[in-house]
């Protein structure tokens, strides 16, 4: 099954985007905040999840589709809900995906509530799964240019939080600053997401503390 097409868009229709890729024309359901992101016409690529469920005695497909790796891995988290279906988790990603991902990192039950399908069962069923493993969908936001000159070679899970830097659209420079000067700051963490967790942290007191 594969996790990613590129093509033309031959037509989108609400939740729908039809795509022509070399001659194999495919629907693909894309969640509210994605939608916007999607041209409605010309070339396109999508990251997709699939998802196979069977109808009577036939089976059938439904392919999700967003703008970037991270927001499947987001989609991909909040499926490992257990009360989290796909069309549940399409129709609840319809806000900023950093949004969601700070009130899930909060516990903000009544934001969560203002998704669609999400009562307050399903809030309190995310937050319980997934608070405190969120750190990189956080991280969307724009990072301050920094300077680099040299740094030590980086650990293994540094390399991996880079990745997901790197997807996010940081630079390259300001990835590795921020990575390094975390480190240097929070010399006890030890794998990707903590480390990503505590560059949220500073960031976002940095950023309360200048409003």
């Amino acid at each position: 099954m594969f996790s990613r097409i590129s093509g033309t868009v031959l037509e989108r229709a609400g939740e729908i985007v039809r795509v022509d890729a070399s001659g194999l024309v495919y629907d693909v359901v894309l969640p509210p905040s994605v939608i916007a992101k999607v041209p409605e016409s010309g070339a396109v690529t999508l990251e997709i999840y699939p998802h196979f469920a069977l109808d009577g005695n036939a089976g059938r497909f439904t392919f999700f589709g967003f703008s970037n790796g991270i927001e499947r891995e987001f989609f991909e988290s909040l499926l490992s809900v257990a009360s989290i279906g796909p069309k549940s988790a399409a129709r609840a990603f319809s806000a900023p995906m950093a949004r969601i991902a700070r009130a899930i990192d909060e516990g903000d039950h009544n934001f969560l509530k203002t998704l669609p399908g999400i009562g307050q069962q399903k809030a309190r069923d995310i937050v319980a799964k997934l608070q405190g493993k969120v750190a990189r969908f956080l991280l969307i936001q724009d990072a301050p240019q920094r300077a680099i000159l040299e740094q030590p070679p980086m650990p293994e899970f540094a390399g991996e939080a880079l990745a997901v830097l790197l997807q996010l659209a940081y630079r390259r420079t300001e990835a590795e600053a921020m990575i390094a000067q975390t480190l240097e700051r929070a010399p006890q963490v030890d794998d990707a997401e903590a480390l990503l967790a505590e560059i949220y942290r500073h960031r976002n007191t940095a950023t309360t503390a200048h409003e």
